[in-house]
């Protein structure tokens, strides 16, 4: 009797503890009393665990807003959105252009002439530039020095596929007898310049060199392959962006050890190294050379026209004499491994990064936390707070249970909590319109999902409207594209697509499907069914999943559903291509260049393309967007490639999110007035939203303070 009246109240009491203690969690007031450092702690939560902490292989959130602390760019942005300078404390951006001497060519007034007579029309030109058009006026005066360069012969290597299979690919020898070229170096970017230069030189003057002619083959090629061949190694005209760093004196890693322009080289030099497998290679492959002038000073020189190229140097920078090829030798050779193949993704370096930020790395426990420690010796002044944590809880109802307690610090507030938080006075609140949006993705390589109807359909199934009402109590907005929808690139014209599940049913009969006795579709005897995976710790994506999988049903659709650890989700369904179809999400930039999401080339295992889409157009016009210096015509390629990918449905687009995030109110900014008294400021979001902007002068007070009216 007592053994059994023993195993009665154990197991009660051990309840009645439980319950207590979830129900009694101490103060934030009680755990600085016994313990006052943890005012100079930052607790933040993330749903998920990084992937990497090497900024040129990660590529999700929680691995970027780890970098974004222990790592520095050469810049960043500021509150007004403008390019401001961190490790660069300046830059220049010009341009270098080049064109070739067309001797046959017949100059208005000059008839054909050499290299001494075009550089003769353009210096008096410029001379009588006020007889000229305005554009043509504008364009001499950007010339700042005219040169030419003279002929030369060199050779080069093409592999031409043979026409029997089984063969083995021909080897061609290219001798190339250059003509003279002339090089001008412009004040700034003149994307227009050779079609300005024709109201000087004629019209024909570029389109009727003939690269071809100055080639010779050592075997036989086809015509059209030696013209192809002379278009790559002879350009009739050259646009050589170029941008000169300036670096900052004395900045320094972690370790103690100057970072340098070479550090800058060797950032790019290991993007664009194959076995690095980096997913940032397209923002970097327009890039001609990376040089090294002297330690403080680099400069990037383009192989063509790029109009983001100036953003893409905000990407952290890498320790060489870390990550050189001796320091990968040495490590593989520590761990007994294949020094040949060893990368930087084998390296430890991934999990005990060292950068040049605010912030340097303390410890990472997987699927527990990453700690950061201040870096006393930042350049700009080490943050306010000693240690910066992120732990990692995948459960949102822990998450704002630790919130409420003080064992973190800020926490991102549900859809159905922000009318409640955003009237409690404990706390101060930030909200806004994501930069990104959350989307229904489709693996185009694999059937069902290679033909468009079946797309098309799927998404007219559901009812987006109502996750957006019931799903995110109206905190996101429909969208149909993209692009960032603050941004005039969204091309607002595009409706959604409608909510209409026997248009979908018409579709898909279209397509071939009907349904079978059972009410499934089929087609050709086979069951139209797949599997739609997602995160775990993201309650929206799934319950997107559980509504998504619902509505396919409805209309005789067989769909499986699984929920996959972030790491494996990204890692091995993700990243090798091996999904039918997810719920995910982008966080996106100002900027509109989506070459590596959408262009045909990224569609391979561990790049961004993941869905595989494919078009000719959308290819042609991602190139001209990242080519386009003129913002309205910028635009009118975004809202054309918005147009395109809303026609092929890839993506089911649903919504773009508002977000709200809470912080206690004693964590303000601790700064100093003119005249270097101490003081106290509200915390305010840029025009973006991003209310962590100064970061590193939060501190957080025992006490709320009086705080300066701005």
């Amino acid at each position: 009797m007592t053994t059994k009246r023993l195993l009665i109240l154990i197991p009660t009491l051990i309840i009645v503890f439980l319950f207590q203690s979830y129900l009694w969690v101490p103060t934030y007031e009680e755990q600085t009393k016994g313990n006052p450092d943890r005012l100079h702690n930052y607790i933040t939560p993330s749903l998920g665990d990084a992937t990497s902490l090497n900024p040129i292989i990660s590529s999700n959130a929680t691995s970027s807003q780890i970098e974004a602390l222990v790592f520095e760019g050469l810049i960043d942005r500021d509150e007004e959105l403008q390019f401001r300078g961190r490790i660069a404390q300046s830059w220049e951006i010009f341009e270098e252009a080049y064109f070739y001497v067309n001797h046959t060519a017949s100059i208005p007034g000059w008839g054909a002439t050499d290299a001494d007579g075009v550089l003769q029309i353009v210096r008096m030109a410029r001379e009588r530039s006020d007889r000229l058009s305005p554009e043509l006026s504008a364009a001499l005066g950007r010339i700042q020095e005219i040169s030419a360069l003279p002929s030369e012969k060199r050779t080069a290597v093409r592999r031409l596929k043979s026409a029997n299979i089984g063969e083995t690919e021909q080897e061609i020898r290219v001798e190339i007898d250059a003509p003279t070229r002339i090089k001008l170096v412009l004040s700034k970017v003149d994307q227009d310049l050779f079609q300005t230069l024709t109201g000087l030189l004629g019209k024909a003057y570029f389109t009727t060199f003939e690269p071809a002619s100055f080639l010779r083959t050592d075997s036989p090629v086809d015509r059209e392959i030696l013209r192809k061949w002379a278009e790559e190694l002879l350009p009739a005209v050259e646009h050589n962006p170029v941008i000169v760093f300036h670096l900052r004196p004395n900045i320094q890693f972690h370790d103690g050890h100057p970072l340098t322009a070479g550090d800058v080289r060797f950032t790019y030099e290991s993007i664009m190294d194959p076995a690095n497998l980096s997913p940032r290679v397209s923002d970097y492959e327009p890039v001609k050379a990376v040089e090294v002038i002297d330690p403080s000073t680099v400069r990037i020189v383009y192989k063509r026209l790029y109009s983001p190229a100036l953003g893409t140097w905000g990407m952290g920078i890498l320790p060489e004499h870390l990550l050189n090829r001796t320091a990968l030798r040495r490590e593989a050779e520590g761990l007994g491994k294949d020094t040949g193949k060893f990368t930087m993704r084998q390296s430890g370096f991934d999990r005990h990064p060292v950068g040049s930020g605010p912030f340097l790395f303390g410890e990472w426990k997987s699927d527990q936390f990453i700690s950061l420690k201040r870096f006393v010796d930042y350049w700009e002044g080490p943050p306010h707070y000693d240690r910066y944590v992120m732990r990692i809880i995948p459960d949102l109802l822990t998450q704002e249970m630790e919130f409420y307690s003080g064992t973190l610090d800020s926490y991102g507030v549900q859809p159905h909590q922000v009318e409640r938080l955003e009237k409690d006075p404990r706390f101060q609140c930030f909200s806004g319109t994501s930069f990104g949006y959350t989307y229904i993705g489709y693996n185009m390589r694999r059937p069902p999902f290679d033909d468009v109807r079946v797309r098309r359909a799927l998404g007219m199934a559901l009812n987006v409207e109502h996750i957006i009402e019931y799903v995110l109590y109206n905190q996101g907005e429909r969208i149909t594209g993209p692009f960032v929808i603050q941004t005039d690139f969204y091309n607002h014209r595009i409706p959604p697509l409608p909510y209409d599940p026997q248009g979908a049913l018409k579709l898909l009969a279209d397509a071939g499907w009907r349904r079978n006795r059972e009410g499934w579709l089929e087609k050709d005897g086979k069951k139209l069914e797949f599997t739609l995976i997602t995160n775990s710790g993201n309650d929206i994506r799934k319950a997107v999943l559980a509504i998504a999988q619902d509505a396919w049903k409805q209309i005789g659709i067989d769909v499986r559903t699984d929920v996959l650890e972030w790491s494996v989700f990204i890692q091995e369904r993700v990243n090798k291509n091996d999904f039918d179809a997810l719920v995910l999400g982008w966080v996106m930039g100002i900027e509109p260049d989506l070459y590596q999401i959408w262009h045909s080339s990224q569609t391979h295992p561990h790049q961004l393309n993941f869905v595989g889409f494919k078009n000719p157009e959308a290819d042609d016009l991602i190139v001209k967007i990242r080519q386009e210096y003129d913002h309205q015509k910028q635009v009118a390629y975004c809202h054309r490639l918005h147009e395109l990918i809303a026609q092929e449905q890839p993506y089911t687009f649903l919504y773009v999110g508002k977000w709200t995030a809470v912080l206690d109110r004693r964590i303000v900014i601790k700064d100093l007035d003119r005249d270097g008294v101490m003081l106290y400021k509200k915390i305010r979001p840029t025009k973006t939203g991003d209310y962590t902007f100064h970061f590193n002068k939060w501190v957080k007070v025992p006490e709320m303070p009086e705080v300066s009216i701005e």
